[in-house]
């Protein structure tokens, strides 16, 4: 197991700040502290396994138990034992040995090749409609295809990319305090390419633009060789945009996106198509973010994307390559390094000039200070994408609108919740992918959320989101740094009991001294007389930046968070809120109101939080927060007088319907089969850590619960119509205000203000109409009175636990 924290970040402190601050760490540790062992050597999860339900034949074949015992190495740490040379000058440049010695395949023929594709060749013939056909001049074609190719990518130039990687190298190493990789996880991708024979197309979240530069560099010093990476033009300025080009990046030409009878457009399509099918067919990796660029106020889910994985997709249908083999990958760190700290600047894009002044500020941030931060990088199991095409299309079934579903509930119009799944698709579908076909548009946005479920699932749990999740969630007004302790302890084990690892091991004591450290913005450490240290987080914004932060640990807990949410929304109308935790133990949950509740918080969050794959239905889900709830020890089934034990099995019988019914295809009439649903019935465990636990689960979802309450209560006073943009920028300015006013700080975020502008879009509250000045939002004739306003209002509030 790697140690994460090494001696180095242990060193001694060379400013005055950094001193003053060891003497209060040491004053706060006793003596007593240094019996603490590490904890991180009980059990680690080996995480990133495939679907098994849309690839089994990739998650048998495609992975080793052997793998699973190797441990972790730091790909920016490069002595002399990574060089071919040895002696005390080979230890002073070994960077720059290194450097040298790693293998660029070269790239031949490059244009020449496009230039002979089939969809190329096809429209220089006019055999397709908006080709060039006869009376136009095929030379004024072929300059405009090398005019195209020439911005979508250059060859890499061996020379600049050892430069790069160079200075990449002595960049890292003074930013990160280690990048951490499993080295199972990349004998797992190297064994499945070697084997298969198939190029790697590898999927990644986007946490910062650091993550396209860090992610070649890492396969490049793997032997993977030269990483192509497709990025956001709209992110990057022309200069940088043609060093990248130079680097192996891939741009998307602008004509793309353009109409589908646009001859440019069709043009510019066929050149990406052709470029991609090159690339697959020489084998070199591919990487595409599925996540938007970091500071984007939009969908989770990446337009530019999916468009890739488009072309992908296409490559593969149309034989040119056999198969692909799709890598999920995530990236995290200690401290995202780039986070822009202005909302407004977020999205402009990034020049070469203003990059060269970002890495000398972090540089000279970093200069003396022994607090750098830590990144893991994380490579889940590949899977075929000719076998997810095959196995994919039996799992699509009909699906309705948030408003379909949830508004007569809402409104108090009818109780039961229709069976079927909730369409809510906010990414837009640009000119690529609306060349494909509609079943293969679909297609590609469950694979995409597939996969970036995938990565999310799959991403290490830094320090800094644990340390964040309890300032935040269980002591805002403080607490003592021996208590901080215990629990810190407490919520890894937790996490790693669930099947998520951490991006972090070593001493506990070291562990909450860089946590703590890198969050010194937004803490004040108090020293007290009886030799400890209390620990209270800052009002104001650093509430917001702590919420930010704890995001990173809902996935391992949204089952049960979802689940605790809807047992308070169960329990909202039988016992005051502020009731003890007895009372609402004495209580009994039947089985069907907390299947029902679970799928009315379902269908409010949004599909960007839940990330719920295309291949698992609602009803399953529900199940998986049941028995989640239930493992826990929140729940405790209840046996009602006269009915047979549950966990009596051997009289169970069952119905010829359920016996032949596709796997995960379970709905409510399941239930009537079995004729038990209505006799199971459970009661809140009345265990000591119960009500803590419960109340910490519920606090997960309560910065967008309470964003969501707080724009249905905005609704009587916002200034409609109005731009979706102009409206949102209203509804953020009511959430600081309201920060101020009640110490919400953690809801006073645009991204949980333009998701609530969202959904109450899709929930029917909020229409949409084109205006000449583009689309205006205006609040619908059904949520004009108020009546109904307060009816959304308190519809969300019921999932609250104050």
């Amino acid at each position: 197991m790697a140690t994460m924290l090494e001696g180095r970040c242990q060193t001694q402190p060379r400013s005055s700040p950094s001193g003053r601050e060891a003497s209060l760490w040491s004053s706060g540790f006793g003596m007593k502290l240094e019996a603490v062992t590490p904890f991180l050597g009980k059990y680690r999860p080996f995480v990133g396994r495939c679907c098994q339900t849309c690839t089994p034949k990739s998650w048998e074949s495609l992975f080793h138990r052997s793998i699973t015992d190797l441990g972790f190495c730091n790909v920016i740490l490069v002595k002399e034992e990574n060089t071919r040379f040895r002696g005390w000058l080979v230890r002073r440049l070994c960077y720059f040995l290194w450097s040298l010695e790693q293998h660029i395949p070269p790239c031949q023929d490059v244009p020449q090749k496009i230039m002979e594709s089939t969809g190329v060749q096809n429209l220089l013939s006019g055999r397709v409609p908006g080709g060039t056909g006869e009376g136009q001049v095929p030379d004024l074609v072929k300059k405009e295809v090398q005019r195209i190719l020439g911005h979508i990518q250059a060859p890499p130039r061996p020379f600049l990319v050892r430069l790069f990687s160079w200075a990449l190298l002595r960049f890292l190493n003074c930013l990160f305090l280690n990048v951490q990789l499993h080295k199972g996880q990349m004998k797992m991708v190297q064994k499945a390419a070697q084997a298969q024979g198939l190029p790697l197309v590898l999927l990644s979240t986007h946490k910062t633009l650091l993550d396209g530069i860090l992610l070649p560099f890492m396969l490049l010093s793997q032997g993977l060789g030269v990483l192509r990476v497709a990025w956001d033009s709209r992110a990057c300025s022309p200069a940088l945009r043609a060093l990248l080009r130079k680097l192996g990046g891939l741009f998307l030409p602008p004509e793309a996106s353009l109409s589908l009878d646009s001859s440019e457009g069709l043009l510019a399509r066929a050149v990406v198509q052709a470029v991609i099918e090159q690339l697959l067919v020489s084998g070199q990796p591919l990487l595409i973010f599925l996540e938007e660029p970091p500071g984007a106020l939009g969908p989770r889910l990446s337009a530019l994307g999916q468009a890739w994985v488009g072309f992908v997709v296409q490559a593969v249908q149309v034989g040119i390559v056999p198969d692909a083999l799709l890598v999920p990958v995530a990236v995290t760190y200690d401290l995202v390094p780039d986070a822009p700290c202005d909302i407004d600047h977020a999205s402009a894009p990034l020049g070469l000039w203003t990059g060269a002044l970002a890495v000398l500020r972090s540089l000279w941030s970093r200069w003396g200070c022994s607090h750098r931060i830590c990144s893991r990088v994380h490579l889940a199991q590949p899977f075929s994408l000719q076998e997810y095409i095959v196995s994919a299309r039996s799992c699509w079934g009909g699906r309705q609108t948030l408003e379909q579903l949830l508004q007569p509930i809402v409104l108090g119009q009818c109780t039961a919740v229709p069976d079927t799944e909730k369409e809510q698709e906010w990414t837009p579908i640009t000119g690529p992918l609306l060349a494909l076909k509609e079943e293969d548009q679909l297609l590609v946005r469950r694979l995409s959320c597939h996969v970036l479920s995938a990565s999310v699932g799959s991403s290490a749990v830094m320090s800094t989101a644990i340390m964040a999740t309890l300032l935040l969630f269980k002591h805002q007004k403080g607490v003592f740094l021996s208590q901080l302790l215990g629990e810190f302890s407490w919520l890894t084990e937790e996490i790693l009991l669930r099947g998520f690892d951490v991006g972090f091991s070593g001493q506990l004591r070291s562990l909450l001294q860089h946590s703590l450290s890198l969050l010194r913005a937004h803490v004040a450490l108090l020293r007290i007389r009886q030799g400890d240290l209390l620990v209270v987080p800052q009002p104001g914004p650093g509430l917001t930046h702590l919420a930010q932060l704890s995001a990173e640990l809902l996935p391992v807990f949204l089952s049960e968070a979802v689940g605790a949410c809807a047992v308070r929304g169960l329990l909202a109308g039988r016992v005051p809120p502020q009731g003890p935790w007895e009372l609402q133990g004495i209580l009994l949950l039947s089985q069907n109101e907390l299947y029902r509740q679970i799928l009315l918080l379902m269908h409010l969050l949004p599909q960007d939080l839940l990330l719920l794959k295309p291949c698992q239905s609602s009803y399953c889900y529900c199940q998986e927060v049941l028995d989640r709830l239930i493992q826990c020890g929140l729940l405790v089934a209840e046996e009602t007088p006269g009915s047979r034990p549950a966990c009596d099995t051997g009289r169970q019988r069952l119905s010829r319907k359920l016996l032949w019914k596709p796997s995960g295809d379970f709905t409510d009439s399941d239930s009537d089969d079995f004729g038990e649903a209505d006799g199971r019935y459970f009661r809140l465990s009345q265990q000591s850590h119960c009500p803590d636990f419960f109340l910490f689960l519920c606090r997960l979802l309560s910065p967008l619960l309470k964003a969501f309450a707080q724009a249905a209560a905005f609704l009587r006073q916002g200034q409609l119509p109005d731009t979706e943009l102009g409206y949102t920028e209203q509804l953020f300015q009511f959430l600081q205000a309201t920060a101020q006013e009640e110490g919400i700080f953690e809801c006073a975020d645009p991204k949980l203000a333009i998701s609530a502008v969202w959904t109450f879009r899709d929930l029917g509250v909020l229409q949409q109409t084109p205006s000449p000045a583009g689309p205006r939002l205006h609040l619908s004739p059904t949520f004009a009175s108020l009546d109904n306003q307060e009816k959304l209002e308190q519809f969300i509030r019921q999932f609250i636990c104050s």
